[in-house]
């Protein structure tokens, strides 16, 4: 048996002669890059392939680099490359255990069906890189549903892998110059639409059971359903994306965290036919059993635009739980809700501890929205006794504008939705509003400072003075985490 440094010799000797481009670190400037990430700039002048150095912002730097022209991708927009990707991706797992590894996906328009990512790694986008997902079934494998649903989210049983899949992953970075990861996703929802599909459709990322996970500065575009989906995964980065669908096709949700812990969201703007963000903690009987919350969520820099749905909703699949969820500083243009509570009957679990704050709102149809008697089983199994607990949630300092409806509070009878608090809120109405301006039902708590006039329910708690609802002071850990300054070498096509 070789030893650890004979070890990565070998892997190293192996890539090259096998494709010539990899870039990597002999094993003293591999222990330099342990020390400091900017050691990569003292290591680029090793690399074998000339071409443009370029800089990046990731939760890790990598050691080796390779291109996906290297392995065989033809960017024609014809071509499969799911085989390239898929060995790219397994020969550079390889070095997950010294230093991690980068996938480089230079300009052009690179079809490929599914394939998984490696712990340590990063895929990189150049700004004219196009991903376009296979439109055909079979490039997809049918693979189990969650155990938090029970069931597929649009049939019975499997459902489709996602585009980019991870499960049990460590140390994962999707990131570029703007580069495009596209969906291709109108087939699909055609099939869906008909009811001609076997299987739930695929979403453009899922990463499960995973930490440390980083998806910035790319642009998302039509997905057959979801577009971005971590689920039992904790630290998780995402910021800078750009996610558009057209706002007339339902379920492509925006970003869906699904029972994942410490998450950070920002700078995104998204376009959608439902929910822009989307938290989720699992279905009915099975939510409740593998009882794993949303928990420890910042939201900030959001703008989004959805004409028949939330800007940010918060189930209805939450029977695993979802509290500490911040939001701030969100834009909503033309949208039915801005922060809408989505639970029923059966769903059991909580929403919990929300605060949101620096709201502005252009064209809608409601400002808020809670509902506890929202949507299907996952199937007849579930338990009428268990009742969702809604408490503690707090919006304010909040402008509306053109709005149709102010308020639908609705909770449950027996099960009312508590500790209700808007503050500093003005809402200026569409013309020609509802007649009924704030409709509760089984709420309480209180407002301040909130015009037009809330319901009784909800009656102002110092007239005359402007109390502010609950915003925690301490921030949460993932939103102290910076990201390291990366340098790598592109190679000119």
């Amino acid at each position: 048996m070789r030893t650890f440094l004979p070890t990565v010799g070998f892997l190293l000797l192996l890539l090259l002669s096998h494709y010539g481009g990899l870039t990597g670190a002999t094993d003293a400037e591999h222990s330099l890059r342990a020390t400091d990430s900017h050691t990569h700039r003292h290591r680029r002048h090793h690399g074998h392939r000339r071409g443009e150095e370029f800089e990046y912002s990731a939760l890790s730097c990598r050691a080796y680099s390779a291109s996906l022209d290297e392995f065989g991708a033809v960017g024609d927009g014809v071509t499969s490359n799911t085989a390239a990707f898929r060995d790219a991706v397994s020969q550079l797992s390889r070095f997950a255990d010294y230093g991690g590894s980068l996938l480089f996906v230079p300009a052009g328009r690179w079809l490929t069906g599914s394939f998984n990512l490696t712990s340590h790694f990063t895929l990189f986008l150049h700004r004219d890189a196009v991903l376009l997902a296979s439109q055909e079934e079979s490039d997809y494998e049918v693979i189990e549903p969650l155990p938090s649903y029970g069931r597929g989210r649009d049939t019975d049983g499997g459902r489709f892998i996602s585009l980019l899949f991870g499960s049990n992953l460590t140390d994962v970075v999707i990131t570029g110059e703007n580069g495009t990861i596209d969906g291709q996703g109108e087939p699909w929802w055609g099939k869906f639409k008909r009811g001609e599909l076997k299987y739930t459709r695929p979403y453009l990322i899922e990463i499960m059971h995973s930490n440390g996970i980083q998806i910035s500065n790319l642009t998302f575009l039509n997905s057959p359903s979801w577009h971005i989906h971590p689920v039992y995964s904790s630290n998780i980065v995402i910021q800078g994306l750009t996610i558009l669908a057209p706002v007339t096709v339902p379920n492509t949700d925006g970003i869906n965290p699904d029972s994942c812990t410490n998450t950070r969201i920002e700078d995104c703007y998204i376009v959608s036919g439902d929910d822009c963000i989307a938290v989720k903690s699992g279905w009915d009987q099975y939510g409740i059993n593998y009882g794993m919350p949303t928990k420890q969520l910042l939201i900030r820099r959001l703008t989004c635009i959805s004409p028949d749905s939330a800007v940010i909703a918060l189930g209805s699949e939450m029977s695993g739980g979802i509290e500490d969820v911040r939001a701030e500083d969100i834009v909503a243009i033309n949208s039915e809700s801005g922060i809408r509570i989505k639970t029923a009957v059966g769903r059991g679990g909580y929403v919990k501890d929300v605060y949101v704050r620096g709201m502005t709102m252009k064209t809608m149809k409601y400002v808020f929205w809670m509902t506890g008697s929202y949507g299907s089983h996952p199937d007849e199994h579930y338990d009428p006794k268990a009742l969702p607990v809604i408490q503690n949630i707090n919006y304010q300092d909040m402008v509306a504008e053109n709005v149709t409806m102010p308020a639908q509070l609705a909770g449950i009878t027996g099960d009312e939705f508590t500790g209700i608090c808007i503050s500093n809120v003005t809402i200026t109405l569409s013309k020609k509003p509802k007649k009924v301006l704030w409709n509760c039902t089984d709420v309480s708590g209180y407002t301040s400072g909130v015009t037009p006039e809330p319901c009784q329910l909800l009656p102002e708690k110092q007239p005359g003075t402007v109390v502010p609802c609950n915003f925690p002071e301490m921030p949460i850990p993932i939103e102290e985490v910076k990201l390291q300054r990366c340098y790598t070498r592109r190679r000119h096509m």
